[in-house]
């Protein structure tokens, strides 16, 4: 099966099983069972199993999964075996918190370049990051073979900056802007405003149950 043919919800439950099985490698555990995984992901242990044999066999019936092993497989399988080097496009308030966040490089991501077009942040640092000139943005890419790009950006302007990331090469984007942008079938989004999670949250509350 090739990478095309993998539902997308499948890919993003992979990440949580990494997650569910580093925690257990730090609590000692060797050896994790499908309903135990299962359990600490709100996942059944037939969707894991089912997840899991989109990539292979990685555990045997009875006997459960080599926590240390799955881990490894995982990382292989989301191309986590080795940092990849991210721009952030907008400096505003939400670009320079995420270039103030230290969580990036410890799971696998280095943020190396950041551009805006504000000139009052051009030329000044956050975190040892100085602030590119977006006009300069094909080049940096290049000099910095980046293909993966943070946008936090207004809604505004978000598909034209969209549009110039793709032309520039980059082909994963993580969408913070209150838009959801349109790319080509070759280019990867994922779409990120915090507005509408809380308008989906909002749903539950206040209810009659």
């Amino acid at each position: 099966m090739g990478k095309r043919d993998i539902p997308d919800i499948v890919i993003q439950r992979l990440p949580v099983y990494l997650q569910a099985l580093n925690q257990l490698l730090r609590e000692g555990r060797g050896i994790v069972s499908s309903a135990e995984l299962g359990h600490l992901v709100d996942v059944s242990a037939a969707q894991i199993r089912k997840d899991l044999s989109n990539f292979g066999g990685f555990g045997k019936q009875g006997s459960g999964y080599n926590v240390i092993s799955l881990i490894e497989n995982l990382r292989a399988i989301l191309n986590l075996n080795q940092i990849w080097p991210v721009v952030v496009v907008g400096v505003g308030s939400l670009g320079q918190a995420l270039l103030r966040y230290q969580g990036f490089s410890r799971k696998g991501f280095e943020i190396v370049l950041a551009c805006d077009n504000n000139p009052d942040l051009i030329g000044t640092s956050i975190s040892g990051i100085q602030i590119s000139d977006i006009r300069n943005l094909e080049a940096d890419l290049g000099r910095l073979n980046i293909q993966m790009a943070i946008l936090t950006v207004p809604a505004g302007c978000a598909q034209t900056v969209t549009d110039m990331l793709v032309s520039y090469g980059i082909k994963a984007i993580l969408n913070y802007a209150p838009l959801v942008v349109k790319v080509p079938n070759n280019v990867h989004v994922i779409n990120i405003d915090p507005v509408v999670k809380l308008q989906t949250l909002t749903y539950y509350l206040n209810s009659e149950d």
